[in-house]
């Protein structure tokens, strides 16, 4: 059903002539002419008052322009027909200042997003825009893991998998590599390369909340910046590593006092030191916390968080029953 309705909604108004001024109003845009581009597309919007994706492509032509209360207007009628959030309206609007931006991820415009985006993921994020994280976490982990003595790793969870960039990376360090990801295009994508042991389409929270202390390493390579607030995320993850695992992942950083905010281009940033605060909150002991060039947005560089904590061997709690006069196996 969620394919038909964004074929739908993606290719066609239903109403040839609006499709054909929505045709002229991207080489218009194409050509640089964004106000006119916004002024046709406003007289397609016209006949087809219904065609969400038209309401959509008129925001983004009005927010080229200049015109953000424009923008604003057209994003507010799309979020009244957008049922399944694919074109993310909300967030849209939040990232102008005009509705609040939750906290938690938005499922049906990520994954719309990123099954769209899954044929040419790798093309245009690794040879377009520099991409890295893969290749940084990576090195992060194998140097605590020769700090820490640690051989491999017997179970390892890949969080927002993708076409399998990272799982590329951890493979020859894991026994049983499992990735998840929301797009089931994406998983299609990974699956060609035969790198998992095991693949499933999930929502991340979700996917955590179903396991208990299973795996002893969980990364996220540039997924958490679709997630919002952090706390939620590591309420769910910290039950599911067993004592002693690690987990590593990357942010969008900013350093003003925040803990996060939405960027114009849909991703969360995340507070530098509000981020540190939140991981020693959870019960994590941070073992690696660098900034760095992530990749490249619009020509311009993107820094970042990268992380690697371990859950403690020692649990607080097993710890606290020690201390209250119980007996410890030796």
């Amino acid at each position: 059903m969620k394919a038909f309705v964004l074929a739908k909604a993606f290719y066609s108004s239903g109403d040839v002539i609006a499709d054909r001024r929505a045709d002229y109003a991207r080489m218009l845009d194409d050509a640089g002419d964004h106000a006119a581009a916004a002024d046709l597309m406003a007289q397609a919007m016209d006949m087809v008052p219904l065609w969400a994706a038209g309401w959509d492509l008129l925001g983004q032509l009005h927010e080229k322009a200049g015109n953000v209360a424009g923008a604003i207007a057209a994003w507010r009628q799309l979020e009244a027909l957008d049922d399944h959030g694919v074109f993310g309206a909300r967030l849209k609007l939040a990232a102008h200042d005009a509705g609040p931006a939750g906290e938690g991820t938005a499922v049906g415009y990520v994954e719309a997003l990123f099954d769209q985006y899954a044929p040419q993921f790798e093309q245009a994020l690794v040879g377009k825009l520099g991409y890295r994280v893969p290749e940084l976490l990576d090195g992060l982990v194998a140097a605590e893991m020769n700090r820490l003595g640690l051989a491999r790793f017997e179970r390892a969870l890949d969080l927002g998998c993708g076409t399998g960039l990272m799982g590329e990376r951890l493979r020859a360090k894991v026994d049983f590599l499992e990735g998840v990801d929301i797009s089931a295009a994406m998983i299609a994508e990974t699956a060609r390369k035969k790198l998992y042991d095991g693949l499933h389409k999930g929502e991340l929270v979700a996917t955590l909340n179903a396991r208990r202390a299973d795996a002893d390493l969980v990364t996220a390579a540039d997924v958490l910046i679709y997630c919002g607030a952090l706390q939620p995320v590591l309420t769910a993850l910290v039950p599911a590593l067993r004592a002693g695992g690690l987990v590593a992942f990357s942010l969008e950083a900013h350093d003003g006092e925040e803990e996060l905010f939405l960027r114009p281009s849909l991703r969360y940033a995340h507070g530098v030191e509000a981020t540190r605060n939140i991981l020693l909150a959870s019960g994590l002991d941070i073992l690696r916390y660098e900034t760095a060039i992530l990749r490249f947005d619009r020509g311009a560089p993107i820094t970042g968080i990268l992380v690697v904590a371990r859950k403690p061997v020692l649990e607080l709690a097993a710890a606290n029953d020690g201390d209250a006069g119980g007996d410890v196996a030796a």
